[in-house]
């Protein structure tokens, strides 16, 4: 990483998601889309495609494994690789321990939405890998994560298939806390029930969404329930289950990820929001995810923009906008033309620097 920013430099190139090709002047941390605000300007990217920074709203950076402690040398090597591959802007939904506070300090790392530890009730996570809680202490546990958090907190909602939910007055009563402190609230869910009970009680995003009924899809959509179907991780569950004689959720698993395909190009339809988040190691491949959900039925330019500017929006972040923080990546070509190439950044730019 270069990390050094000389004074004024500038951009050039058609801006997604408007494809209005533009000059961009990068003033310190700050995009500026007004005239020249200084003589001297080093153009660093000239031509092609810009988007704002990509984006990853699910991933658990600072651990791998449920057997291993939250190590802060895992979670930046997890923030670098995310950040090389364009992600400049993640969502925790959920790790092993709450951020810690140098993250925000170090400007070399991608800007990061926590939601503190995994909420998880008896018998609904690993143990000991979240904060396992009991039921009754669900709305002020998920007070207290959000209030330490980015304002997130996220509650396992389910766990297996053939165990109940959280109770849907619990939930409800969790999400009411949360939202009244000016939170907000994702849920883990692949059953029905979960599913079911999470958009009831109006949670902020499901996470993973297997088994989702599409009759509860209009409701999303119009009290802002946000769909994160993290396609990459279960695509590859999925073929490994295949290749099985015989699974004791198999079929189970099957259906609910085929269900959750159809989904994904139901919501987006329905207006629901739909997201990129990966759920996965190594950290940096929402390219690929973004890939799934165009796979999935979203149309090109959708799916694109949830792994950038419909994300950062949703997080409370403008895009390629004066004012707005210097974050963008440059392609040569068009990435919606190609998923492939979103992988591949010609140019990244962090808080004004240049990262490649």
């Amino acid at each position: 990483m270069s990390g050094e920013r000389a004074g004024l430099s500038r951009v050039r190139g058609v801006v997604l998601p408007e494809r209005e090709e533009r000059t961009l002047w990068i003033d310190g941390d700050r995009l500026r889309t007004g005239p020249a605000p200084g003589a001297d300007a080093e153009l660093v990217v000239d031509g092609g495609f810009l988007l704002p920074g990509l984006v990853d709203v699910h991933t658990h950076p600072g651990t791998e494994t449920s057997s291993e402690p939250f190590d802060d040398s895992v979670l930046r090597k997890h923030l670098l690789q995310h950040r090389d591959a364009g992600v400049l802007l993640v969502r925790t939904p959920g790790t092993a321990a709450r951020m810690p506070q140098w993250v925000d300090a170090d400007e070399e790392l991608p800007r990061v939405r926590s939601a503190g530890r995994w909420l998880a009730t008896p018998g609904r996570f690993f143990p000991g890998f979240g904060r396992d809680i009991r039921e009754d202490e669900l709305p002020v546990a998920a007070v207290e994560e959000a209030s330490a958090s980015s304002g997130w907190c996220k509650v396992i909602g389910d766990w297996r298939w053939d165990e109940p939910a959280v109770p849907l007055d619990l939930l409800t009563a969790a999400v009411t806390a949360v939202h009244a402190a000016g939170g907000r609230v994702s849920v883990h869910c692949q059953t029905a029930e979960g599913a079911r009970n999470a958009v009831l009680a109006g949670a902020d995003s499901l996470e993973h969404g297997m088994h989702l009924d599409p009759g509860l899809l209009d409701r999303m959509a119009a009290q802002g329930t946000a769909l994160v179907p993290t396609l990459g991780v279960f695509g590859a569950k999925a073929a490994a289950i295949r290749a099985r004689e015989r699974s004791p959720y198999r079929d189970d698993f099957l259906t609910g990820w085929e269900g959750l395909l159809a989904n994904v190009r139901s919501a987006y339809e329905a207006g629901v929001t739909v997201l990129a988040g990966t759920d996965s190691f190594p950290c940096g491949t929402v390219a690929a995810e973004s890939a799934w959900l165009a796979r999935a039925g979203m149309p090109a330019e959708a799916a694109l923009g949830a792994a950038s500017w419909t994300a950062r929006d949703w997080l409370g972040l403008p895009g390629l906008t004066d004012g707005a923080p210097a974050d963008l990546v440059a392609y040569d070509t068009d990435p919606a033309l190609d998923p492939a190439v979103l992988a591949h950044p010609s140019r990244i730019i962090l808080r004004g620097r240049v990262v490649r």
